[in-house]
C-alpha cells in the first residue's frame, strides 16, 4: 500500500536515513519506534506529503486517504467540541457542516433569489451524505468523544475554552471519525487517562486499516501492533510480532553480530600479522598483494549500537513513623458537583496505593489534599510523623528556573554533590551530552516533567505524592524508574495510566467513583493492582474488556 524505497534524508550533518526502505501492507499494524530524534516524526511527514526524501521514493497509491494524529494540535475556537471533532472528520464531515451552511441559507429572506440553486445543491450534498453514511456520524462522534473521555456538558461547550490536553483528545476525535484507509499516530495515548486508552484500544483493534504508530506505552503496544519497525541509524529494520517479540529478537540479533564482529576482528588480525610478517619477502609478495586486496573487498561488521541507558541508584530515605496520613470524613464539593461525602482512609508506611477513577473522580483532587495544595471543605488529612513529602504534578514545573541550564538548576539544588554525581542523574532521565546544556525555558513538557522527577528522587522523601508520574516518559526511562521505585523503602499514593507502572508499583487500590449499591461510593482494594483487575474482571473502573 505504502513503501518508503532507499530513502535518504540528512538535515545539515545529521543523517536520518540512509537507502532505508519500509512498508505498510493493507489491514496492518506497525508500531514504529526508535531513539528520540532517530526520525520517526520525519517519516510520518514523509508519507502524508509535508517533507521529501533528498534520494529515493515514498509510494501512496492516490485513492488512499490517510488520517494523520500528531503532537502538535492547531488552534481550536468558535465552535462546540462535537462540531470540531466533526470538522476534521474527513468528506463526510466537510458535507455535514455544508448541509448546516445550505439550512440557514434556506432560511434566510435574502436568499430567496437564489433558492433553486441552494436546493438543488442540498439534494447533491445530501445525496452524498446519505451515502457516506452521514447521519450516522453526529452518533458516532458522541460515542468517540464519550470513549475519550468527555461528559456530555463537555461535549455541547465551547472547544475554545478546553486545556491543550483536552484538545488534543479533540483531535485524535477527529481521526478517529474520519475512518481513514491508513491511520498514523504520534503517541496517541499521552494524554489519555486509562480508562480511555483502553478504550481506544478497543476501537483500533477494530479499525480495518492500516496503523503505524509510535508509542511509549508497552502494554497499548504490544496489544495492538503485529510488527514493530525500529529506525536504527538511518536503517528501517522490520520484526513480525508484537513490542515483546521486537525486544527478545533484537537482544538475539545484537548478540549475533556481537559474534560475527569478533569473529571478523580475529581473521582480520591474523591476516594482517601475515601481510606484515612477509610484505619485505620477495618469495611471498603475490599471496602479500592478493591478500591486501582481499581485505579492502571484505565488507566490515560494525558493532551494534548500544542504547544509552544510564544506570542511577537512589538514596535511602529515612524511616517514617507507622501513620503516614490519615483522611478523616473527607467532604470535597465544586459547585454542585460531588467529589467526597464522608471519605476516610489510613495510609500505612511502606503501602503504596494506586488511585483509580474515572474522569472527575476526585483522583487529582485527593492528592492534592493530601500534599496540603487543595484545602477539604470538611474533615481533614493528618501527616504523620518524621515525614517527608515528595509531590509531582504538572505545577512541579513551576518551580523550575527556566533561565538555568538543566545543569545549572541540578547543581542549584544540590551544591555540596559532584558534577559527576549530577550529570548521572541527568542521564538516567535522558538528558545526555548536550542536552544538559540546554535552557530550561526552550525544554519541551516532557524535558521538564523529566527534570522535575530527577530533582525530586535524588535525595527521596519517605512519602511520595505522584499525580501521573510517567507522561512523556520513554519506555526506557519508564522502566528504569519502577525498577528503582521497587527498591523505595517510603510509602507512595499515586495516579498513573500506565499499566507497567501499576502492575510494578500497585500494592494497594484505591477505586473512586466505584458503584456500589445506588452511590458511586470509593472502594478500597487491599491488594496488588494485579490481584484487583483478575478480582474484579476490568482493569480501570467500568472498563470491561
Amino acid at each position: 500500500m505504502i513503501s518508503l524505497t532507499n530513502i535518504n534524508k540528512q538535515y545539515g550533518r545529521q543523517l536520518v536515513f540512509v537507502d532505508a526502505s519500509f512498508q505498510l501492507n493493507p489491514g496492518e499494524k506497525v508500531g514504529l519506534v526508535g531513539p528520540n530524534g532517530a526520525g520517526k516524526t520525519t517519516l510520518f511527514r514523509m508519507v502524508i506529503g509535508e517533507e521529501s526524501p533528498d534520494e529515493g521514493d515514498v509510494s501512496v497509491p492516490k485513492k488512499v486517504t490517510i488520517g494523520y494524529f500528531r503532537q502538535d494540535v492547531e488552534e481550536m475556537q468558535g465552535r462546540s467540541v462535537l462540531d470540531e471533532a466533526i470538522a476534521g472528520s474527513g468528506r463526510a464531515g466537510e458535507l455535514h457542516h455544508e448541509l448546516e451552511a445550505l439550512q440557514r441559507a434556506m432560511e434566510d429572506p435574502e436568499q430567496l433569489d437564489n433558492m433553486d440553486k441552494i436546493l438543488e445543491r442540498f439534494g447533491e450534498v445530501q445525496e452524498e451524505y446519505e451515502h457516506l453514511g452521514g447521519y450516522t456520524l453526529e452518533a458516532q462522534a458522541r460515542e468517540v468523544l464519550a470513549g475519550l473521555g468527555f461528559a456530555d456538558e463537555q461535549v455541547e461547550g465551547d472547544v475554545g475554552a478546553l486545556s491543550g490536553g483536552w484538545k488534543m483528545r479533540v483531535a485524535l476525535a477527529r481521526v478517529l471519525l474520519g475512518r481513514p484507509d491508513v491511520l498514523l499516530m504520534d503517541e496517541p495515548t499521552n494524554h489519555l487517562d486509562l480508562e480511555s486508552i483502553i478504550w481506544l484500544e478497543q476501537f483500533l483493534r477494530g479499525y480495518e486499516g492500516s496503523l503505524l504508530m509510535t508509542s511509549h506505552d508497552r502494554e497499548f503496544m504490544n496489544r495492538l501492533v503485529t510488527k514493530i519497525a525500529e529506525i536504527d541509524g538511518g536503517e528501517i529494520i522490520s520484526y513480525t510480532g508484537n513490542y515483546d517479540f521486537y525486544e527478545r529478537e533484537r537482544t538475539i540479533r545484537e548478540a549475533n553480530q556481537q559474534a560475527a564482529f569478533a569473529r571478523q576482528q580475529s581473521m582480520l588480525a591474523k591476516e594482517q600479522r601475515f601481510i606484515e610478517r612477509f610484505k619485505t619477502h620477495a618469495a611471498k609478495a603475490a599471496q602479500v598483494q592478493s591478500r591486501i586486496k582481499a581485505l579492502d573487498k571484505i565488507e566490515k561488521i560494525e558493532l551494534p549500537k548500544k542504547r544509552q541507558i544510564v544506570k542511577f541508584d537512589f538514596r535511602v530515605p529515612a524511616r517514617s513513623g507507622d501513620q503516614v496520613a490519615v483522611i478523616e470524613d473527607l467532604h470535597k464539593s465544586y459547585g454542585s458537583r460531588v467529589i467526597y461525602q464522608g471519605f476516610s482512609l489510613t495510609v500505612r508506611r511502606g503501602e503504596r496505593w494506586a488511585v483509580m477513577g474515572r474522569n472527575g473522580a476526585g483522583k487529582s483532587t485527593l492528592l492534592k489534599m493530601i500534599a496540603g495544595a487543595t484545602q477539604p471543605d470538611k474533615g481533614e488529612v493528618r501527616l504523620g510523623a518524621s515525614l517527608t513529602m515528595g509531590y509531582f504534578a504538572q505545577q512541579s514545573l513551576d518551580v523550575l528556573n527556566p533561565d538555568l541550564t538543566v545543569i545549572d538548576q541540578l547543581q542549584s539544588d544540590f551544591p555540596q554533590d559532584g558534577i559527576g554525581s549530577l550529570r548521572s542523574l541527568a542521564g538516567a532521565f535522558q538528558f545526555s551530552g548536550d542536552d544538559v546544556d540546554k535552557k530550561i525555558r526552550s525544554l519541551s513538557g516532557g524535558e521538564k516533567s523529566r527534570l522535575a522527577m530527577a530533582r525530586m528522587l535524588y535525595n527521596p522523601p519517605n512519602f511520595l505524592v505522584l499525580d501521573e508520574p510517567t507522561n512523556h516518559l520513554d519506555l526506557a526511562t519508564k522502566e528504569m524508574l519502577v525498577e528503582k521505585l521497587k527498591d523505595f523503602e517510603g510509602t507512595m499514593i499515586f495516579v498513573s495510566h500506565d499499566r507497567m507502572f501499576l502492575r510494578g508499583l500497585g500494592s494497594r487500590v484505591l477505586e473512586l467513583g466505584g458503584e456500589t449499591g445506588k452511590e458511586r461510593l470509593p472502594r478500597i482494594y487491599p491488594g496488588s493492582y494485579d490481584e484487583y483487575v483478575q478480582a474484579l474482571g476490568h482493569e480501570a473502573p467500568g472498563i470491561h474488556t
